[in-house]
């Protein structure tokens, strides 16, 4: 039995239910005789009151009916309350029968008196929240903003209860495409009409926000991934929202966006924390369920070493393991000024963490010799690399190979020689039938690890020369991150606000997006998986559909609050190296599939021990080629590698 802590308003509550218990059997005898009680059953009345009043007392307190608020009175507290009052009006008769004055009390009182009790206990705590909720909400509804909810699904109903409350909003209506739904009450605001009629009604009642509240529910990301395993369907949810944002720039209506419904009513997230929306909220991809016990087994009480570690993926991977709690987390960065931004914001987000911040050059073999000595790294993540397609195109081909592969290769030799149990190549899209110089050399480099991998033998020895040991290697392929360190969509924003023109290479030209924390979350999650068997796998992850980069232009101008009309965009034709496509298989390659519905294991042409030497032989002589040369060489080395189509300049 749940005891309550003994307060002014708990002693209120309870001798209001002690009178309501008086007042339901006194109502009734006055219902049974029609308000004219006789005189032997109004004796009988105050006979049994005595008895009845302290039954119903025990068992309200037995079901806890004063350990909440009524202001928060709800659906259990009205359940207890039922309990309370089924359990007293079974034991009421069974103890005046023991009593033996059961014979005067008339049957239809000992049915209408519980009755009569629930709808008292349970209409006055009803009457009282709501009575507090207008004194708290009502007076200061006028104050809030107007705003109209796209979607009257589980999301919006959890969504626009809570904005009843808030002082921020203030709901006029939601809209939504379902007909059945059209004109219907939901907690008291009606469905206006549909989302094409968003901007009438929006001119109509003055209103300049809508939250879009179209979110999937756990069960309904499962169902509609199970029926989304043929990817030539886009996400309906995807299509909704982005149709919805159209809807909002037509309307000249400011577009916010509602969290997840799950966290919603979890309680996680709240209507405080609603917000704009972004271009994340457009790709339609549902979160990322990681393997947490299998990563704390790979990650925690490890040395973690993280190359480039100050760029976009490097510095989310960094976040991503830091929560994994290893024992050291050391990141390698040549580049002093992002090194010294994430010192800054680890140290400040994980202050009990052991973290080392090292400069250096993947290429400098003595100061990779150094590091890997001091701390005794047990798994790589290397992300360090020349990325950017028509830099790297164009005057520094031969700096993106000697960085990108025999950078790799001396990073890698450095993990076998110390014993480091698995190394996690970050890789990408443009490795597949490659156009540009950045995408062959991140084959290349793939490649190496491939044969890497068939060149340590269980048997060789560590550098401590006390265990054997050996070193698994994994690659992981992907397409573009939103918002990374020179992609294409922080230089929309800046032409967006310089007032346009946005400029695009092509009006057709695509690319798989995804965003940062999902990709180094897969990336974590590969790198897991990896080396079960053999090692050498090339994991690609599942990219959803491909993005038109005008389309992204569109979605950006309309989330700056502007139009086409506002901000015009030009076409200025594919550059050097650009592809109009990307892939995330080579002609000769297919897949296997993994426990991980977002990840697939290339099956991709192997390169052999042979084939490294003479590649090291290669790199080893360091000449120094020109554009043209290194393209002509890339040739020999990656078959599949082409220089006369082209590729886009987002980056991983």
């Amino acid at each position: 039995m749940p005891l309550p802590k003994l307060h002014i308003r708990t002693v209120i509550a309870f001798v209001h239910d002690i009178a309501a218990a008086i007042a339901a059997w006194a109502l009734a005898y006055l219902f049974r005789f029609n308000f004219e009680i006789p005189a032997v059953y109004l004796a009988s009345l105050k006979e049994i009151l005595p008895w009845v009043v302290p039954i119903h007392a025990a068992a309200f307190l037995w079901f806890g009916l004063y350990c909440g608020l009524w202001h928060y009175a709800s659906l259990p507290d009205l359940r207890r309350i039922l309990l309370a009052v089924l359990t007293s009006a079974a034991a009421v008769p069974l103890a005046l029968f023991m009593l033996q004055i059961l014979a005067g009390t008339p049957r239809t009182v000992l049915l209408l008196a519980p009755i009569l009790l629930l709808f008292i206990m349970g209409g006055s705590r009803l009457a009282y929240r709501l009575w507090k909720e207008h004194l708290l909400y009502g007076l200061k509804e006028l104050e809030g903003n107007l705003v109209l909810v796209l979607g009257a699904g589980d999301a919006a109903v959890g969504l626009v209860k809570e904005l009843a409350r808030s002082v921020q909003w203030r709901v006029v209506g939601l809209l939504d495409d379902d007909p059945t739904k059209l004109g219907l009450m939901l907690h008291g605001f009606k469905v206006l009409g549909r989302i094409n009629d968003l901007p009438a009604i929006a001119e109509k009642l003055g209103v300049a926000n809508a939250i879009i509240a179209m979110t999937a529910t756990a069960s309904e990301r499962r169902n509609a991934h199970r029926s989304q395993l043929d990817r030539r369907h886009p996400d309906r949810l995807h299509r909704d929202r982005r149709r919805a944002l159209e809807m909002c720039s037509a309307a000249g209506v400011k577009a916010l966006i509602v969290p997840s419904y799950d966290d919603l009513i979890s309680g996680k997230i709240t209507v405080s924390q609603i917000r704009t929306i972004e271009l994340d909220d457009l790709l339609g991809r549902d979160p990322v369920v990681l393997d947490n016990e299998g990563l704390h087994g790979l990650l925690a009480g490890q040395t973690v070493m993280v190359t480039g570690a100050g760029g976009s993926i490097g510095s989310e991977l960094c976040r991503q393991i830091a929560k994994f709690t290893p024992a050291r987390l050391v990141l390698f960065e040549l580049n002093e000024f992002a090194l010294y931004n994430m010192e800054q914001e680890l140290k400040g987000s994980f202050p009990e963490m052991t973290m080392v911040f090292a400069i250096g050059d993947i290429k400098d073999q003595a100061r990779l010799d150094q590091v890997f000595s001091q701390f005794q790294v047990a798994v790589v993540f290397h992300a360090a690399a020349y990325k950017h397609v028509p830099l790297m195109e164009q005057e520094n081909a031969w700096q993106a190979v000697l960085n990108n592969v025999w950078g790799t290769y001396i990073l890698a030799q450095t993990a076998i020689r110390h014993g480091v149990e698995k190394f996690v190549l970050i890789s990408t899209d443009k490795a597949v039938n490659p156009t540009n110089v950045m995408g062959a050399s991140k084959r290349l480099a793939e490649m190496v690890c491939q044969a890497l991998q068939q060149s340590v033998s269980p048997f060789e020895k560590n550098n401590s020369g006390d265990k054997d040991q050996e070193t698994y290697f994994v690659m992981v392929r992907f397409g573009n991150v939103l918002g990374s360190a020179g992609s294409v969509i922080p230089k929309f924003r800046e032409q967006i606000a310089k007032g346009g023109p946005i400029t695009v290479t092509h009006s057709e030209i695509t690319r798989y997006f995804m965003s940062i924390p999902e990709a180094a979350q897969l990336v974590l999650q590969a790198g897991l998986m990896g080396g079960k068997e053999s090692g050498g796998e090339i994991f690609v992850l599942d990219m959803g559909e491909p993005v038109k980069i005008a389309d992204l232009a569109k979605d950006l101008i309309r989330l700056s609050g502007l139009s086409e009309e506002d901000i015009r965009i030009v076409y200025n034709g594919l550059r050097p190296g650009e592809k109009l496509h990307e892939e995330l298989l080579a002609d000769d390659e297919n897949t296997l599939p993994t426990p991980h519905s977002k990840l697939r294991i290339a099956q991709a042409r192997q390169v052999d021990k042979q084939w490294l030497a003479q590649l090291v032989t290669w790199l080893n002589e360091k000449p120094v080629l020109s554009d043209t040369e290194v393209k002509q060489e890339l040739k020999k080395w990656v078959p599949e590698y082409s220089s006369k189509e082209s590729s886009h300049e987002e980056t991983n």
